[in-house]
């Protein structure tokens, strides 16, 4: 029998049923709207702004388009270069805004307010009409702004010492998110937050205050867990970076010296790093944008040669976080626009996520007496994430978390509706149990890991993970069968995946 004192549980806290973990973003707004016209100045715009106590106005600029003065905008474009208070407030912002449907999930406004450093989102109706706006102090109160003092502090870190202080408090936050029970996705995308934030605070003070280095002149990239916004306590930082096709082979390497400086910095602050992965200190993971371009054209057009299955897989998960500029081309894109050109190179694709079985024991596992231990990431998520993945690219969606990928392509031949929410159900299930299992383990001085003992889940747990892995195993054998019947030329013998 087993022993309970053996069992790794997280309590869960009283109040985590105080906060229903579905709540929409409509919920958040606190005031009505200041609504304003494209005609007016910015003297009377800035007047209203006054009269209401806000530091905005929305105003319509076609249909169903709303753009957005700010306070700050009035400070950077009108004040600080000598403009008329008298000009019109549709001469001065940048198109329409950035808005979002009154039932949204209030953490993926979050993070969209976030990724795109705004001040403020509009919140609309079914109809386009503009109900409120939040802004980051809109989330303090709610679950899914746990993150937000922590991130202030990480960005206003003044040294690098400083900056590892605040990022070690990382799992403490993700152990409270998890004894408020809060859905696994929630706790995941708030870690993701988080870690860009203290990879954006290195990055500054590690490389782009160092002389000799121009912040413009690279995108850093996410990979990994981290870019599908899913990243958990035992999850290391993967990175690139594609440099401007300007910079010289010694400038490059000074580039790669600073990015070794700031792994260290982030290992410092509790993050892992690997240095045999995908890190931007390395030449592998840091090139131009045209040795980006060329190296996705020999992946694509030779994906069995030079690890070039991993890397099409690595660089589809690219997210960008530091250095971007706008319009500027990402070696993660030009993978996704390569590869739906070439039906044979997906085909193999395919096989190659499908690959990795979903499975609850190997046979190395047995002899070896390792039976009773499970790779909770490498036999139930990865094939998972995987499908995900490959699913996604096939109905053309740039989406980049799991479960966003499997509802994009739910419905699409290679992966029925039902099958799609099964497997988001499934991963679900599996993350939950993963963040508990790690939760507890640090909460008893262990580090988190992806293996988890069998004896010490709980019963339920180890029916939970047993049945998902059989429901992945089901559909990965569908869809390797129905493999078979998608377009595409069929590869020489010497070139197939075994």
């Amino acid at each position: 029998m087993d022993d309970p004192a053996e069992k790794l549980t997280v309590a869960r806290r009283r109040d985590a049923l105080l906060t229903p973990a579905s709540r929409t973003v409509a919920e958040l707004l606190r005031t009505a709207p200041v609504l304003g016209r494209a005609d007016m100045t910015v003297r009377q715009a800035a007047a209203l702004m006054t009269d209401r106590g806000q530091d905005y106005v929305v105003f319509p600029v076609g249909d169903r388009c709303h753009a957005v003065l700010t306070d700050g905008d009035i400070r950077a474009k009108v004040v600080a270069v000598g403009r008329s208070a008298d000009t019109a407030v549709g001469e001065i912002v940048d198109g329409p805004a950035f808005v979002v449907d009154a039932g949204a999930a209030p953490m993926d406004v979050l993070t969209e307010l976030v990724d795109r450093d705004l001040t403020v989102v509009p919140v609309c109706d079914v109809d386009g009409g503009v109900l409120g706006v939040v802004g980051p102090g809109d989330f303090v109160g709610d679950p899914a702004g746990a993150s937000m003092p922590l991130r202030e502090q990480i960005s206003r870190s003044g040294s690098v010492e400083e900056l590892q202080g605040h990022a070690r408090r990382v799992p403490q936050l993700v152990a409270d998110l998890v004894r408020r029970d809060r859905p696994a996705h929630e706790v995941t995308r708030v870690t993701s937050l988080i870690v860009d934030a203290v990879v954006r605070r290195g990055l500054a003070l590690v490389v782009d205050e160092r002389a000799g280095l121009d912040p413009g002149a690279y995108t850093w990239l996410s990979l990994g867990s981290n870019a599908r916004r899913e990243p958990v306590l035992s999850s290391d930082v993967d990175s690139a970076v594609s440099f401007d096709d300007s910079l010289g082979v010694e400038e490059i390497a000074r580039y790669r010296t600073a990015f070794g400086e700031l792994d260290d910095v982030l290992r410092g602050a509790g993050l892992g790093v690997d240095t045999n992965g995908a890190v931007a200190s390395k030449p592998l993971f840091s090139r131009t944008h045209a040795q980006w371009q060329a190296g996705v054209r020999d992946w694509v057009d030779r994906p069995l040669e030079n690890k070039g299955m991993i890397f099409l897989s690595l660089m589809l998960d690219g997210r960008p976080v530091g250095g971007v500029r706008p319009g500027s081309a990402t070696p993660s894109g030009a993978v996704t626009a390569a590869l739906r050109d070439d039906p044979a190179t997906m085909r193999l694709l395919l096989a190659e996520s499908l690959s990795t079985k979903a499975r609850l024991r190997s046979m190395r596992d047995m002899l070896t007496g390792r039976g009773g231990v499970f790779d909770i990431k490498q036999h139930a998520l990865t094939p998972v994430v995987n499908i995900a993945r490959w699913a996604a690219l096939s109905v053309e969606s740039t989406v980049l978390d799991t479960r966003g990928r499997l509802r994009a392509a739910a419905g699409s031949e290679i992966l029925p509706a039902e099958q799609a929410a099964t497997l988001i159900e499934v991963f679900d299930v599996l993350q939950r149990v993963r963040l508990r299992y790690q939760v507890a383990q640090f909460d008893r001085g262990e580090s988190p890991a992806d293996l988890l003992e069998m004896k010490r889940l709980s019963p339920l747990d180890r029916s939970l993970v047993a049945q998902a892995v059989r429901e992945v195993a089901g559909i990965q054998r569908r869809m390797a069968n129905m493999s078979h019947f998608l377009p595409g030329t069929e590869r020489p013998a010497d070139q197939q995946v075994t």
